[in-house]
């Protein structure tokens, strides 16, 4: 009898494990399946496959956890990501699909940690009719901008500003120099700040934080890069809300800048909650952006001498026809047909941005596959972007590739529908000013030949993107 006793707790204990052992089965093996559901493997229980697919890698290959996923199920597979069971498409065709249903059958759809950081408001997560109202102003910027003579010049005055600046230098950190450039031309457009000002330094530490937390393990704990960046998040909101109040408490002449126009003539529209949220959208888009495709470009350029001569000529071409002094114009830089194929290239080879959220709003059936309805599912522009079977060694940075217009429809470094990223137009401006000038004043070469562009999966530079930099005859 006291044996019986004494194994009584063991005996519930090994019924208690066998029972958790038999729903853990039921719940991820023998669970029937949707017909047409893609191959894959929904990885461990609870935490599903989400480290390996964040695993950093190259940013011009698809990594060893896709590359090993597409290889035995196809591009298109069934996991378990982030916390959702996944659809991971690689396929174009499906890609596109996605893209072009929004809000009909698919909707942005991130994880909760991402979503704390981004805020409620973020033109990333909101939908329908707010979205289409958030966007339309966002694109306002973006449109008066790139036709300003004022914020192009102030682009024109600023890069020669940050050249100067490396007079001396016989080698630099690139990486940190683009998101400094980047930064400063968004401050002072969207809130008139100087980049002198203690204010823009502690906004450009603010981001470091706020990118480094974005795709970091949610773990509240002080000191960790996702506790930070929330912090950083909370004192940038509170910066611009506080530029806000100054502003509509002073009287007098107003500034200018886009803050001005949206509190001015919006004020009907907006309240001061999605001005904030705007303001950091803007800021987030046109810094992170704009900086990875300038340190991008240059990985690039530096590889390919020829590629860098054909532009060289046609921006010494433009500066020719130009007279002495003037920026850039819109029309001008409309007229770079090879810049512009070398930023496409660039853009297509190094991957800004590896992959989209969405949710299924319902059932989708697409070319065979099931998709259920509330599954998260995940179009891989990285994919597409290296896939032989649409682009001709596609590991190869080739601008020429893009003589042929039909390669417009195989790349979508942006996203796409109504969610195209609104600052592209402004990222591709602001970095064909920056190497107008780059090129024709200056010689460079890769300091680290180990260096590379990195997928975490936002881009960085694994040792920050050293360059040895050498000023040429042609200064302007």
């Amino acid at each position: 009898m006291a044996i019986t006793v004494a194994l009584l707790p063991l005996t519930v204990t090994l019924i208690f494990g066998l029972a958790c052992i038999l729903l853990l089965y039921y719940l991820f093996v023998k669970k029937e399946k949707p017909k047409g559901l893609p191959h894959g493997s929904m990885g461990w229980p609870f935490l599903g496959e989400t480290f390996s697919f964040l695993k950093p890698h190259k940013s011009n290959s698809i990594g060893s956890f896709l590359q090993q996923h597409f290889s035995r199920y196809g591009n298109v597979f069934k996991s378990h990501l982030f916390g959702c069971p996944t659809i991971v498409s690689g396929d174009l065709e499906l890609n596109n699909f996605i893209l072009l249903n929004e809000d009909k059958l698919f909707q942005s759809y991130y994880p909760k940690s991402v979503q704390d950081i981004l805020g409620k408001l973020s033109l990333m997560l909101v939908s329908g009719e707010l979205h289409k109202k958030l966007r339309t102003v966002a694109l306002s910027f973006i449109a008066n901008s790139k036709s300003s003579p004022d914020f192009l010049l102030y682009v024109d005055n600023l890069t020669i500003s940050v050249m100067d600046s490396w007079k001396g230098c016989q080698e630099i950190h690139y990486a940190k120099e683009a998101k400094k450039f980047t930064l400063y031309v968004m401050l002072k457009n969207l809130l008139n700040i100087e980049p002198e000002e203690q204010l823009a330094s502690q906004m450009l530490e603010d981001y470091l934080s706020y990118m480094k937390g974005l795709v970091s393990l949610p773990l509240c704990f002080p000191g960790t890069p996702y506790a930070k960046a929330l912090k950083a998040r909370a004192r940038i909101s509170r910066t611009i809300r506080e530029i806000i109040e100054e502003r509509r408490k002073k009287e007098g002449p107003k500034r200018g800048d886009f803050l001005d126009e949206m509190m001015n003539k919006r004020s009907e529209e907006l309240n001061d909650e999605e001005r904030v949220s705007i303001v950091m959208d803007l800021l987030f888009a046109g810094y992170e952006t704009t900086a990875g495709l300038l340190s991008l470009l240059l990985y690039y350029l530096a590889q390919a001498p020829e590629a860098l001569e054909q532009l060289k000529q046609e921006h010494q071409s433009l500066t020719k026809s130009k007279k002495h002094g003037d920026p850039l114009s819109w029309q001008d830089i409309q007229q770079l047909n090879f810049n512009s194929h070398v930023v496409n290239e660039t853009l297509r080879c190094g991957n800004l941005v590896k992959f989209v959220h969405r949710r299924a709003l319902q059932d989708v059936n697409f070319r065979g596959y099931h998709i259920p309805g509330g599954w998260q599912v995940l179009p891989v522009f990285t994919a597409v972007h290296l896939d032989p079977s649409l682009h001709d060694s596609p590991s190869d940075f080739n601008p020429w590739r893009w003589n042929d217009e039909a390669i417009n429809k195989k790349v979508n470094p942006f996203g796409g529908g109504t969610r195209l990223c609104p600052g592209t137009e402004l990222a591709k401006l602001e970095a064909t000013i920056f190497l107008h000038h780059l090129i024709r004043n200056y010689r460079w070469k890769l300091k680290e030949d180990t260096d590379f562009p990195l997928s975490y999966p936002y881009l960085e530079f694994s040792k920050g993107l050293k360059l040895e930099i050498q000023p040429t005859n042609d200064i302007s």
